[in-house]
């Protein structure tokens, strides 16, 4: 796909499962997962568009159209499917709209600001907390302050900084997206979904969580203790074990 930096390692007659991050974040995100599963599955992980090497690619940056991403690149292939985070809309949105593709769904604490209850406080949510949205670079900036804490963002070098604030259009985008209506619809999701949280996760994300139980027909839900949001880096052994256990639920 012109425009999207792509990473398929594995054999090529695996299983194959594909890996799709969160805001801001970046295929290499999910390169220790990956490694943990390359040797016997085909494991495909990309920046989705407007980030990292696919900023190129350009809007729009909606659920829907990181969705139909995602879709192309299967290329008629049958995964397992797994979004962290944001990435969750996608994976959500090609389990509603094609449902051929997809063998199984692990989600990982994908978050659900369209919904009543969600609160104000997030990273997310940063990026309209005030009355007059800044800069889409501010924003980037903002949100990744919340994420990594002034010390760490300050110690980047400044062609980093650049690089991560020129995200800030993608990351706008698709947040103000999934605000405005869920972009998915859970009854039409018909095969197995593992959905993931952290045990040092924070309270909205363990009720969003229970949301996905409760709503996706055929879920389960496991909790990875010790770890927060990030445990697709932080706990690669871990997520990779929630992968695992939806390639054994797949339906063939």
């Amino acid at each position: 796909m012109s425009g999207l930096h792509v990473v398929e390692s594995g054999p090529a007659d695996g299983p194959l499962v594909a890996l799709v991050h969160g805001s801001m974040d970046r295929a290499d995100g999910f390169a220790k997962v990956a490694r943990r599963l390359d040797a016997d599955h085909r494991v495909l992980r990309y920046d989705r568009r407007g980030y990292a090497r696919s900023l190129p690619a350009g809007p729009p940056y909606t659920a829907e159209q990181h969705g139909r991403d995602l879709v192309e690149l299967l290329a008629g292939r049958p995964a397992v499917l797994v979004g962290h985070s944001f990435g969750g809309h996608p994976v959500l949105w090609a389990a509603t709209h094609h449902p051929d593709l997809v063998r199984a769904l692990v989600v990982f604490e994908t978050p659900l600001p369209f919904l009543d209850w969600w609160p104000t406080t997030t990273a997310g949510a940063s990026v309209y907390a005030d009355a007059t949205p800044p800069p889409a670079a501010d924003a980037a900036e903002r949100f990744l302050r919340r994420m990594l804490g002034d010390a760490l963002w300050e110690r980047l070098p400044a062609r980093t900084r650049n690089q991560r604030r020129a995200e800030g259009e993608a990351l706008v985008g698709e947040l103000a997206d999934v605000r405005r209506a869920r972009p998915w619809d859970p009854d039409a999701i018909r095969v197995p979904a593992v959905v993931g949280r952290g045990g040092l996760g924070a309270e909205h994300h363990r009720r969003s969580t229970a949301w996905f139980v409760e709503h996706l027909p055929d879920a389960r839900l496991v909790e990875i203790p010790d770890v927060g949001h990030g445990a697709h880096a932080g706990a690669p052994d871990a997520f990779t074990d929630l992968i695992r256990l939806a390639l054994r639920l797949a339906h063939p």
